[in-house]
C-alpha cells in the first residue's frame, strides 16, 4: 500500500479499527469496507438500495472455500502416505466451527465482530459466530490481497502460531459418529428430534436434542441446522462420558 494510503486510511474514521486489525495481523489492509462487513453479522445487517443486506454471510462463503483449499494443500504435503478418508477428517478438525471459534478468540475478533445482543447469544459456547466472522475475514484477505498472501498468513500466522495439527489428529471431534456407534454397540435407540424454532426479529434459531433410550442427553442451538445438530451429539457425548 503507498505511504499516502495508508496515512489517509488512519485518518478515517475507522482507523481503530485498521490499527487493530494490524496489530492482531501484521498488515495494513488496502479496503478496509471488505474488512468491516467481514466482521458484520447478519444480526445488524445493513439494507441497501436493491432490498438485499450487508453482513458478512457472502465473504464468510467465499473464505470457507479459500480456508479448505489452503488446509487441503497443507494436509496432502504433510502426509503424502495418508489416504483420502484421513485427510478429509482432518481437514474437517481444522476448519471446524469448534476451532474456528477458538481462532477467532485467540486473534482477538470478538473485539470487532458487530451484532445484535438481543438475537445472539455471544456469551454461549454453542455460538457459531466468531467461526463464521474468520471465515468471512479470509474472504476479505482474499479480495483484498490475492491468494498468495492469504495462504501465507493461514498457513504462517494462523495455522503454524495457533493450531496444533498433532493434538488435533488425536482429538476426537466427529461428535455424531462417535454417538451412534456406541448406541450401536450398547444397544440403545437414539434420535435427534428438532424442538420449537426460536425466532427473532429476523433470524431462525434451530434447536435439535437428542435423545437415548428417550432420555433427552443433548441439545444444541444455532443458526445453522447442521452445526446445531453436532452441537447437540458433542453435548450427549459429554453427558454419557463417551
Amino acid at each position: 500500500m503507498p505511504i499516502f494510503q495508508a496515512y489517509n486510511l488512519y485518518l478515517s474514521p475507522h482507523r481503530k479499527f485498521a490499527k487493530s486489525l494490524k496489530n492482531m495481523l501484521g498488515f495494513v489492509p488496502s479496503n478496509l469496507n471488505l474488512y468491516r462487513m467481514a466482521f458484520r453479522h447478519r444480526s445488524v445487517a445493513i439494507s441497501l438500495k436493491n432490498g438485499t443486506k450487508s453482513s458478512n454471510e457472502r465473504l464468510e462463503f467465499l473464505g470457507d472455500a479459500i480456508l479448505g483449499a489452503v488446509v487441503a494443500e497443507m494436509l496432502f504435503k504433510r502426509y503424502p502416505y495418508k489416504n483420502e478418508g484421513f485427510l478429509t477428517e482432518m481437514r474437517s478438525k481444522i476448519v471446524s466451527r469448534v476451532n474456528l471459534n477458538q481462532l477467532a478468540r485467540k486473534l482477538g475478533f470478538n473485539e470487532l465482530i458487530e451484532y445484535d445482543a438481543k438475537m445472539v447469544n455471544y456469551g454461549n459456547k454453542q455460538s457459531s459466530l466468531l467461526g463464521d466472522a474468520f471465515e468471512a475475514f479470509i474472504g476479505a484477505v482474499y479480495l483484498d490481497k490475492g491468494y498468495n498472501f492469504t495462504k501465507d498468513l493461514i498457513l504462517n500466522r494462523i495455522i503454524q502460531d495457533h493450531v496444533d495439527v498433532h493434538q488435533l489428529e488425536l482429538t476426537e471431534t466427529n461428535f455424531k459418529s462417535k454417538l451412534i456407534e456406541w448406541c450401536q454397540r450398547e444397544g440403545k435407540e437414539f434420535a435427534f428430534e428438532p424442538l420449537v424454532n426460536e425466532v427473532g426479529e429476523s433470524e431462525k434459531l434451530f434447536c435439535i436434542q437428542v435423545l437415548v433410550d428417550g432420555e433427552v442427553v443433548g441439545l444444541g442451538r444455532d443458526f445453522n441446522k447442521k452445526n446445531a445438530e453436532k452441537m447437540s451429539a458433542e453435548k450427549a457425548c459429554e453427558t454419557l462420558s463417551i
